[in-house]
């Protein structure tokens, strides 16, 4: 999604985001602060960048399948997704 103003740079709303909705934030000069037209999210740039960071996280493994799930104890073992392929 294209940024709106110039300036700083706009990040994707956490809240959003975490419902699968790709909305930017904007940022107020006044405040020093990011916030949502959408739902309403106002946070700092480190609590943007900490909320987002978890989205991260929780969505890391997307793109890859269980190859093995191991022994007790044993780590999972992951592969690249290869679209349909044998």
């Amino acid at each position: 999604m294209a940024q709106a103003t110039k300036g700083k740079l706009n990040y994707r709303c956490p809240s959003c985001f975490m419902r699968d909705i790709d909305i930017d934030m904007f940022f107020d000069e006044a405040k020093k602060e990011y916030y949502c037209l959408r739902c309403s999210f106002t946070g700092t740039e480190t609590d943007v960048l900490r909320l987002n960071e978890a989205a991260r996280f929780r969505y890391r493994y997307m793109r890859m399948r269980v190859v093995d799930f191991g022994e007790d104890n044993q780590p999972i073992t992951f592969a690249s997704h290869t679209g349909g392929q044998q």
